[in-house]
């Protein structure tokens, strides 16, 4: 299908690599950013020929998270979720954890910012991979409560608990040491180190392969995963309530949201926002 903000290529035999393209928002993800990048995974995940999916961001960041500067605005929602109280995290949230029923490894690329939504939707992919310098984290904590409550299973308890409460982001390095990434390389070197991942796994029988994938998402799913995931799409429902977010969403209203996010994050030193770069 023709695609409006992701870009796709074949970068070796049976690899698929799919391209998150809006550069100039740092891939902020509005609805038709969030819908193309299923709707290209399931399409590779339909194609014969394709046995494993490299998904990466255009420009200077993987993605900075979801698009709160009016991007959505025109746009419908990319599928289907019931509605009622709770709407938008049991929508994002069961969207990102479709790639784990896809029968193919997704591998994540991931440079520059991966925070919140970003960091939800590189979460769920099969394989991460990490620049050094990358920063993955969830800031929203400083007004709101996350949609994707991945933080415990992937960080460990204490990290994730200092996350939730600060909003501090982690780097490629740490990412990899504490097992939310699977390794970090140099920048410069990151793409070909994905690419030959990506061959490496495209090497193995595709059959064997898909069965291998929910291998490991059937034990996590066991263990508890993505049960306590959807419960937590609750826990975010009643952050929406809280006198904390509607002082932040007043301040955006009235102040813009720029200046907003420069206001939550003064204290902390980190996560410069600049006119054009509206994601949280």
């Amino acid at each position: 299908m023709s695609y409006t903000v992701v870009l796709t290529d074949d970068p070796a035999p049976h690899v698929r690599r799919v391209t998150l393209n809006r550069p100039e928002k740092r891939n902020a993800l509005n609805h038709a950013l969030r819908g193309e990048v299923l709707l290209a995974l399931q399409e590779a995940d339909q194609d014969r020929d394709i046995r494993v999916t490299i998904l990466r961001g255009a420009g200077k960041s993987f993605s900075a998270g979801y698009d709160l500067g009016g991007g959505n605005e025109g746009l419908e929602y990319p599928y289907f979720t019931p509605g009622g109280e709770g709407h938008w995290p049991r929508h994002v949230t069961e969207g990102w954890m479709s790639i784990w029923d896809l029968a193919k490894p997704v591998i994540a690329q991931v440079h520059g910012y991966c925070l919140a939504g970003g960091s939800e939707l590189a979460t769920c992919c099969d394989l991460v991979y990490m620049a050094e310098d990358a920063q993955m984290g969830y800031p929203a904590v400083r007004f709101g409560v996350p949609d994707n409550h991945f933080h415990s299973w992937f960080i460990g308890m204490r990290k994730a608990m200092e996350m939730m409460l600060t909003g501090d982001s982690l780097s490629g390095i740490e990412c990899a040491k504490r097992g939310w990434a699977n390794d970090a390389y140099p920048l410069e070197e990151l793409e070909g180190r994905v690419l030959a991942m990506a061959e490496r796994v495209a090497s193995v029988p595709p059959d064997l392969v898909q069965l291998n994938k929910r291998v490991v998402h059937r034990q996590m799913e066991i263990m508890g995963l993505r049960t306590g995931i959807r419960a937590g799409t609750e826990l975010c429902t009643l952050g929406t309530h809280t006198k904390s977010m509607a002082e932040f969403t007043k301040s955006m209203r009235e102040d813009g949201l720029t200046n907003a996010l420069q206001k939550r994050d003064s204290p902390f030193g980190d996560y410069r926002v600049k006119e054009g770069e509206k994601a949280s």
